[in-house]
């Protein structure tokens, strides 16, 4: 907030550059770390900020649809705005950050980087990542009063998650190759 009581606005490329900062630090200080004796604690954390992470994946677009429906400037698509912000800020973000990070570790510590289930699930979770980067400027432009896709197309872009999340769940617990 501004003196006057404003909310100043950062660009995106700060925030993207401070996030990279934050999470490539995370990252450092994990590999620096003998954490292997915690690995069942990492293990859990992960899967906690996995949960945390699809929890948000999977509402976010559900708000995008009803905010669709709010006329530009009302009572109604101000508190969507507010919701889809802190979901995205507080919710989604740091569990993406939280995930890429555990997972990373666990791949290199319980796996050394190899298998071709592995591969394809690290492929599936850039997708996914793919899509909360889509979801994020999909914020932004609902924040400006500037989004232009219909509530049908956030309808269909919610089963996206849904179907990235169920394949990389298969390649975790299958390990088909």
């Amino acid at each position: 907030m501004s003196s006057n009581g404003e909310r100043t606005v950062t660009s995106p490329v700060v925030r993207a550059v401070v996030a990279l900062l934050i999470l490539g630090g995370l990252t450092a200080m994990v590999f620096a770390v003998d954490l292997s004796r915690f690995y069942l604690w990492i293990k859990a954390l992960h899967v906690v900020a996995v949960i945390a992470w699809m929890a948000g994946m999977l509402y976010l677009p559900r708000l995008f649809v009803y905010h669709c429906d709010a006329e530009a400037g009302s009572v109604q698509s101000e508190t969507f705005k507010v919701m889809e912000r802190r979901l995205l800020r507080a919710i989604i973000n740091p569990a993406m950050m939280v995930t890429w990070v555990l997972g990373l570790w666990m791949a290199w510590q319980g796996f050394g980087f190899s298998g071709g289930w592995l591969h394809a699930k690290i492929a599936l979770v850039i997708a996914m990542s793919a899509m909360h980067g889509y979801f994020s400027a999909a914020v932004r432009r609902f924040a400006e009063d500037r989004n232009e896709k219909p509530a049908r197309h956030w309808r269909m872009m919610n089963e996206v998650p849904t179907v990235l999340m169920i394949a990389i769940v298969v390649l975790v617990i299958v390990k088909p190759f």
